[in-house]
């Protein structure tokens, strides 16, 4: 087989899936979504830099908020999504760049404003990339993380982990409340209050934004059939696959 680096397989997995995530219902709307705009709506308009943009979604609740944001993704067929995307919004003061969120081509305290919305669970390695953020922050900026969240549980936790690597082979890892609290100190941040949420899935739009293969959504369906009953209460899995996770909202300081 042909050698691949994590950062390619998450390439090609959302290059070809852009659209998908721009329209996606689950991406383009939320409870986080809300918060984020209110806590960001609360300071005075700065620099924001959106880590790992996706379809652009926190990108463009920021734009109207700020003086200039960067959505900034690996993918670049996702940056050039959300640039046209920003254009048919008139969104002047949105630019979308490529590149890696461990290696960020800026200067140290470049952004009043740093966040990161369900791209870290995809991130090599979320450490370096963390530091990054914490590195291109002023002091005292603000970032604010959303997004899955493992239980602590852990046959909860690898259940969940199972099914993410499953439909998505660019999947790493949900991290708990307490993984995130040790990374963001370990980076330099000071954490604040989480808040938590539950996110339903609808299981055939899941699965088709990934495209995941037959055989994959096979064995999703064979081990939700087989879950026991504490695992089928907390994700509150559906007869039609369907099920609920956790998400959350990190607020930290720099």
């Amino acid at each position: 087989m042909q050698e691949r680096s994590q950062e390619t397989v998450v390439s090609e997995q959302f290059g070809p899936r852009a659209q998908s995530y721009l329209t996606s219902p689950v991406h383009a709307q939320g409870e986080d979504l809300d918060q984020l705009a209110g806590i960001v709506g609360a300071r005075p308009p700065g620099l924001a830099l959106d880590l790992g943009c996706g379809g652009g979604h926190a990108s463009f609740r920021l734009a109207p908020l700020t003086q200039k944001v960067v959505a900034y993704d690996l993918s670049e067929a996702m940056v050039a999504t959300v640039r046209s995307e920003a254009a048919r919004r008139g969104l002047g003061n949105l630019e979308a760049r490529q590149g890696s969120a461990e290696r960020l081509d800026y200067p140290d305290a470049a952004f009043d404003i740093v966040v990161s919305r369900y791209s870290i669970h995809h991130w090599h390695d979320a450490v370096a990339g963390l530091k990054e953020a914490r590195r291109v922050l002023k002091p005292g900026g603000l970032a604010v993380f959303m997004d899955v969240v493992a239980p602590d549980s852990p046959l909860l936790d690898t259940w969940l982990q199972s099914l993410e690597l499953l439909r998505d082979p660019s999947h790493v890892r949900d991290y708990s409340v307490p993984e995130w609290h040790a990374m963001l100190e370990g980076a330099g941040f000071r954490p604040g209050a989480v808040s938590l949420f539950r996110l339903r899935l609808e299981f055939s739009s899941w699965i088709g934004r990934m495209n995941t293969p037959e055989s994959h959504v096979q064995a999703i369906r064979s081990l939700q059939a087989r879950a026991g009953a504490e695992v089928r209460r907390y994700f509150e899995i559906e007869a039609d696959g369907t099920f609920t996770i956790d998400t959350m909202l990190l607020p930290a300081e720099g």
